[in-house]
């Protein structure tokens, strides 16, 4: 079976920012230790692996790997994956397009905003979990207690995964985090995720509202130029902590710029009686494709 590689910017407004992904198409052969050694091998923050037709719902089902270990969800690599599918294996699903994840299915829909075209996915079911006083995350995220931003809570939110959400004083703050595993090390024994969502409201462009970083443990730490997932935890934060009036949010959200990758996720959240809908969406630019030269098949 040939296994079909390309490679996309998610979050991007051109090409070589945002957060690049690779897709590989025809992987219904594909072991789980081979996806796994093909994730390492592109060493992006996450690889999927997508069957070439579609299951009995319509969905089509998707694996997905960091280079260390297979996670449930993600956000790029639901934009994206949803995109070279749209446009490389079923281009008849003009609209929308169904993914099977292991957290669930995820429906990615398309529209055109200002003459882009944006691809938008709905967030699982957002929970709140605990409050990490500000004097221990500090530590292990590298600022001072002074720095994170007394009016909202450090807290552990999830949504298909799981992560810390980090508020921040200033953009200068920001600069300085990063994740500190050995730090974070008593949190970890407790239950918190090493996956820290870190947010201020300064940004580096007046058309943007809100700048955020993103730091993960795969084989060491690795920041991530644009975070999907962590927007949508962020968006149900917002709501419940009242940090923006009023109970709808239509925000754009920079990331990337420690890296030398300036994305920019777009955010809708909107707050009903006990519960919140989030979408998250960006704009995909193609990068490259073509085939894999040698791979082991069961």
């Amino acid at each position: 079976m040939a296994h079909r590689l390309y490679i996309v910017d998610v979050f991007a407004e051109r090409a070589y920012t945002g957060n690049p992904l690779a897709v590989v198409v025809g992987a219904d052969d594909l072991p789980d230790d081979t996806m796994q050694q093909l994730a390492a091998e592109m060493n992006y923050s996450e690889t999927t692996f997508v069957r070439s037709a579609p299951e009995r719902d319509g969905g089509y089902r998707v694996r997905m790997f960091t280079p260390a270990r297979e996670i449930p969800f993600a956000g790029h690599p639901v934009l994206g994956t949803a995109w070279v599918i749209r446009h490389h294996v079923a281009p008849e699903l003009a609209s929308a397009v169904q993914l099977n994840l292991v957290a669930g299915q995820v429906p990615v829909t398309f529209e055109t905003l200002a003459g882009a075209d944006i691809a938008w996915f709905v967030a699982p079911s957002i929970k709140f979990g605990a409050r990490i006083a500000a004097e221990r995350i500090a530590a292990a995220v590298r600022v001072s207690p002074q720095d994170i931003e007394a009016g909202a809570p450090v807290q552990q939110v999830s949504g298909g995964a799981s992560a810390v959400i980090v508020p921040l004083r200033s953009l200068e703050a920001l600069r300085r985090s990063r994740l500190d595993l050995h730090a974070f090390a008593s949190l970890a024994k407790e239950g918190f995720p090493p996956l820290v969502y870190l947010f201020c409201r300064e940004t580096h462009h007046a058309g943007n509202d809100l700048c955020a970083r993103f730091f993960f443990d795969a084989h060491g730490v690795r920041e991530d130029p644009a975070t999907g997932f962590g927007a949508a935890l962020l968006g149900a934060y917002l709501l419940e902590h009242k940090l923006f009036p009023g109970t709808d949010l239509a925000l754009r959200i920079e990331q990337g710029h420690a890296l030398r990758r300036p994305s920019v996720v777009m955010l809708r959240a909107r707050r009903t009686d006990r519960s919140y809908d989030v979408s998250v969406g960006g704009q995909v630019i193609p990068v490259a494709q073509g085939e894999l030269a040698s791979v082991r098949s069961s």
